[in-house]
């Protein structure tokens, strides 16, 4: 069964999102890292938490694995992932580990 690993960026006062940094450099490494174990990724940029209400999350990124396995392989080598997070933003991501149903 394919799995989803998801990264939530909670907007709060305090915190910034260097979205050109995110796209161009950040997710090409997501990329090149996770390589081969990664099926598909799907990115969402937050502009609104519903009519007249400000987005409550930067960005949603949500990453795709044949299974549980592959995604286990993968997280073994996010070193670097992490480590450049710092270099886009200093809010705090929330991870969201889910089987895929649809």
């Amino acid at each position: 069964m394919s799995v989803s690993l998801q990264v939530l960026y909670p907007v709060t006062e305090q915190t910034n999102f260097d979205y050109n940094y995110y796209f161009a450099t950040h997710m090409k490494l997501v990329a090149e890292t996770f390589g081969d174990h990664l099926d598909s990724t799907l990115v969402t940029k937050g502009v609104a938490g519903g009519v007249d209400k400000a987005a409550g999350y930067y960005a949603i990124a949500t990453m795709i694995f044949k299974n549980q396995s592959a995604m286990d392989l993968a997280l073994s080598r996010a070193g670097p992932v992490m480590e450049d997070i710092a270099n886009y933003t200093n809010t705090e991501p929330v991870l969201l580990i889910g089987e895929v149903v649809s």
